[in-house]
């Protein structure tokens, strides 16, 4: 069994604050982004207990007997995971989820878990085929590395060791405070690792290398066919999108 944290901290800081305040509220066809999230979690048989991390105030009446706490946000997403993870305290993998990726369905994250099972690890991170983005859906842009084995772009939840992350803090903070600051990343990174990385001679292993000894833990890419965990809603094309599948999603299940 694992235990599940959403993130829905975000404040609207970014394409999308002129829709919402919140990403986690933005209401896509009836429904709050955050509640598509919660749902599927609640779907999934090997998630045993799940809490949100965010705003109580505006999340409690949308998610209210849904998940078993609504913990108080920070303006940090790694201190919003050690938050859930120090209010949930038990040995249980932690699978945590942003709350910007309403298409997830429950059969993407049970098969993320699977893959989770080949290998042993402290991070699990999904990282997803261009092919696979382009049949679901055809024409969305995404942000793309090229490595020998393919063409990736990276997924929106996690699965991690409790254990690990107040180990990580710091330096995961980093990463993510410098992710658009192509010549400070590459000093964290390593300018050999980078320079491969932009010839597209990388290979996945040398990937989860590179990213374990940064973070000091063992770190695993899980290669997954699901487009739905690497499709957030970022940007108002994104929106758009959102509003399209799931439209079509609710005519099939009816």
């Amino acid at each position: 069994m694992v235990n599940a944290i959403i993130l829905a901290g975000d404040q609207g800081k970014g394409k999308l604050r002129n829709y919402s305040p919140n990403k986690a509220l933005l209401n896509i066809n009836g429904k709050y982004m955050v509640e598509y999230i919660v749902d599927a979690v609640n779907m999934v048989e090997e998630i045993n207990r799940a809490v949100i991390v965010g705003p109580g105030s505006q999340l409690a009446p949308l998610v209210r007997g849904k998940v078993e706490k609504i913990i108080p946000c920070t303006d940090s997403i790694i201190r919003n995971a050690l938050l859930g993870v120090e209010y949930l305290r038990d040995d249980s993998r932690v699978l945590i989820l942003s709350c910007d990726i309403p298409m997830i369905t429950p059969e993407a994250v049970e098969d993320f878990l699977i893959k989770t099972k080949h290998a042993e690890a402290d991070l699990y991170y999904p990282i997803i085929t261009k092919e696979a983005n382009e049949k679901k859906y055809p024409g969305v842009k995404r942000t793309y590395v090229k490595l020998k084995e393919g063409v990736f772009t990276g997924g929106n939840i996690f699965l991690v060791n409790p254990g690990i992350i107040k180990k990580t803090l710091h330096k995961a903070e980093a990463i993510l405070a410098n992710r658009k600051k192509p010549f400070k990343l590459a000093v964290i990174l390593g300018w050999d690792f980078v320079i491969k990385l932009l010839l597209g001679k990388l290979v996945i292993p040398e990937l989860e290398k590179r990213v374990s000894e940064l973070l000091g833990i063992k770190a695993v890419a899980v290669v997954s066919d699901y487009a739905e965990i690497g499709t957030d809603v970022d940007k108002p094309s994104d929106f758009i999108l959102a509003q399209k599948v799931l439209t079509q999603t609710v005519k099939i299940n009816q």
